[in-house]
């Protein structure tokens, strides 16, 4: 059989992405300055990643740290950001937009989304700051994107596991549900057996924990430099991850 499940991993260097490649990842999130909660990586690294692996890229378009209500020209460089990510072969975006009263920017995201097509798109951790994550979900699904990145409204998914087996319930067949925050080899398979979750997001703890990882969108990063998390550590904990969850999707009792 199979894994039936997806695990996407954020990096923010060709080294890490190449590790994580090798470690067994379906998917990789591209984005520079992981302690901030991610930004927008440069061309030159979204060229020569593309360059290096082949498994999917999903590069993150953030232009700037903190909040998620942006200027005009903080749209026209996430406009162009997508222009570029598309030029140089990635895979999918990773974005997110809310008005002032934190509610959803339905109409400003959908226009990035029609712009990406045929990228999917990916609604990050901005989810988890808006008031209603139920009635967020729903103007989620308005805008076109493919799936929602998020830790359930808490740092951490195995913090908010009921909100999140009813978000993944409320959003099956019409988007993708995401689990991330926190997630390792210690909690991610009592998080899948929780939420019946099918994608997963972590940077195996290359970014500081309880702050945001990468492109969740949090603006509760504290930009505190990390030491070099080495590439053959890194490559080794995605790889314990996969295994965990090729070891669950042989698991009748997980349907």
């Amino acid at each position: 059989m199979p894994n039936r499940f997806v695990l996407e991993i954020c990096v923010e260097s060709v080294e890490h992405a190449v590790a994580a490649e090798r470690g067994g990842a379906h998917r990789l999130e591209l984005c520079s300055d992981l302690p901030s909660g991610g930004t927008t990586p440069s061309a030159g690294l979204m060229k020569t990643a593309r360059r290096h692996v082949r498994v999917p890229i999903h590069v993150l378009i953030r232009p700037r740290a903190g909040d998620f209500c942006y200027s005009d020209h903080e749209l026209e460089i996430m406009r162009n950001d997508i222009l570029a990510a598309k030029q140089f072969g990635m895979d999918g975006v990773v974005l997110g937009i809310l008005r002032e009263d934190t509610c959803v920017d339905v109409e400003r995201t959908q226009a990035l989304v029609k712009l990406a097509h045929p990228l999917p798109v990916t609604f990050h951790r901005a989810f988890d700051v808006t008031g209603n994550l139920e009635t967020s979900l729903e103007e989620v699904i308005q805008t076109g994107a493919s799936r929602i990145l998020t830790s359930g409204g808490e740092p951490r998914a195995a913090d908010a596991l009921p909100t999140l087996a009813r978000l993944v319930q409320a959003a099956k067949g019409r988007i993708l549900l995401m689990p991330c925050g926190g997630i390792d080899s210690e909690n991610v398979e009592r998080i899948i057996r929780a939420t019946s979750a099918r994608e997963f997001h972590t940077s195996v703890g290359a970014s500081r924990p309880g702050s945001t990882s990468g492109g969740n969108g949090m603006p509760n990063g504290t930009g505190a430099l990390l030491p070099r998390f080495p590439s053959p550590m890194f490559e080794e904990q995605v790889a314990r991850l996969v295994g965990l969850l090729d070891n669950v999707s042989h698991d009748d009792r997980v349907r």
